[in-house]
């Protein structure tokens, strides 16, 4: 028994659509898995992040006894490590998104080049630089830093992928649609500190 055309062509139909779900189903998913990789990834730069906000009121705490006519250098680390810890918030928020990721880097940045003056004014305490609290925050500190260069590089390594998938074709003509916009790499934080931070004379 001969079968109807029409039959035969609303299967043809139904295996192109099939075809055509799987794919947008794989380009889907691909794209969610690879979101997801650097959102991860960020979290464990967050984890760092916050424990080097933490750490940095006890450093301040601790100078404060030996420095206490340096103010203007506490009172500076302090509020930079204010304004990364609320970009650092809304960087957690929303990973990847390019305002977010440019604002943390750029506090990050601030907060650096204000502990690095903190240090080197400390330089000129000998009794602080002997200081065993203050010997352990500051190796606290490098700790942190290192991980926090391992946490980046891993999330910038995911970032990459992402973007290169997304802007792969067919998915490019598909990622915009499904709402996967570019997400954006996190500055090194000593490139940030060398351009953010302003230049400051102790005379």
């Amino acid at each position: 028994m001969p079968t109807d055309p029409t039959t035969i062509t609303w299967i043809i139909v139904g295996v192109v659509a099939l075809v055509l779900i799987l794919i947008l189903g794989g380009i889907y998913n691909g794209l969610i898995l690879l979101q997801n990789n650097y959102k991860n990834a960020f979290a464990q730069i967050d984890v760092q992040l916050r424990r080097r906000y933490d750490l940095i009121p006890n450093l301040v705490e601790t100078v404060k006894g030996y420095m206490g006519h340096e103010k203007g250098t506490l009172e500076a680390v302090i509020q930079a490590r204010n304004v990364a810890y609320a970009a650092g918030q809304k960087a957690a928020a929303k990973p990847g998104d390019p305002a977010a990721m440019k604002d943390l880097s750029a506090a990050e940045g601030q907060l650096t080049g204000a502990l690095s003056r903190l240090l080197v004014v400390s330089e000129a305490y000998p009794e602080l630089k002997a200081n065993t609290t203050m010997i352990s925050l500051q190796e606290e500190l490098t700790s942190t830093e290192n991980k926090i260069a391992f946490a980046r590089q891993a999330y910038n390594d995911a970032v990459t992928a992402y973007n290169i998938k997304r802007q792969s074709f067919p998915t490019n003509i598909l990622a915009n649609t499904f709402g996967f916009f570019p997400a954006e790499l996190l500055e090194s934080i000593d490139s940030a500190a060398q351009r953010e931070a302003p230049k400051v004379s102790f005379n």
